[in-house]
């Protein structure tokens, strides 16, 4: 298996041919700020270690369920959230 040295900063064909996806698709994934990136006029660039970090992080909706769970036994919540509707005017369940 080949490996090549990548720069820190890298374009999007060669993020295409780090990740073994088509320049399309990473397109589409940073158009929707779900790959790390920046448009530069015409032009994508990417931190490689940025790309690395993505890689290996999980999914911001895992991140959130698990950072829910958190506070599964926080006895306070319950009056927390009523002061929050309260401030806000409105009731807690849609009517």
């Amino acid at each position: 298996m080949e490996r090549f040295t990548l720069p820190e900063v890298i374009t999007l064909e060669e993020v295409s041919e780090y990740l073994r996806l088509s320049v399309e698709t990473l397109q589409r994934q940073a158009l929707l700020g779900k790959l790390p990136g920046r448009k530069i006029e015409n032009e994508w660039r990417f931190l490689k270690v940025a790309i690395d970090d993505w890689l290996c992080s999980q999914s911001s909706r895992s991140t959130l369920l698990q950072q829910a769970g958190t506070f599964a036994d926080d006895t306070s919540l319950a009056e927390l959230r009523t002061t929050i509707y309260q401030a806000r005017g409105r009731s807690e369940v849609n009517e």
